[in-house]
């Protein structure tokens, strides 16, 4: 009874390694292994500036009330839907341009994300509630 419990146990043991060595690191669709990893450092910088330059947008000034507050959706992630969001004036915003920088930034995290077979919990991330605190449009929760 003990020889097959321990070779249970050590099937098991290998099966949950394999597994978690399967799900560390996606594998290289390009076969460079050393050039993928540089791509993928430079579309994550290209990621976080556009994230930046979107989040520089959005002005949380200006807005008397919470019902004159915003949010916006932030990036995508690998099941879809949004990673987070922004939340902004639109007295204060050029909303246009942060629309427009929000929208590369999504498209930009799709092709990232297919590229490099990303994927994420499923879960619907729902947009914050928002509030004015001391001038400021802020999310509450």
């Amino acid at each position: 009874m003990s020889i097959v419990i321990r070779t249970a146990c050590a099937r098991m043991l290998v099966l949950i390694t394999l597994a978690g060595v399967a799900c560390a690191a996606p594998a290289s669709r390009t076969g460079d292994s050393a050039g993928s990893g540089a791509a993928r450092l430079d579309d994550t910088v290209r990621l976080a500036r556009l994230e930046r330059e979107a989040r520089a947008l959005a002005s949380t000034t200006g807005c008397a009330a919470a019902t004159s507050c915003r949010t916006a959706p932030v990036g995508s992630r690998g099941c879809g839907g949004p990673r987070g969001y922004v939340v902004y004036c639109p007295a204060s915003t050029d909303t246009v341009a942060l629309l427009r920088k929000l929208e590369e930034l999504k498209r930009a995290e799709m092709e990232y994300n297919e590229r490099e077979g990303v994927v994420s919990t499923c879960e619907m991330r729902m947009p914050p509630g928002v509030t004015v605190q001391g001038g400021s449009c802020v999310a509450t929760r």
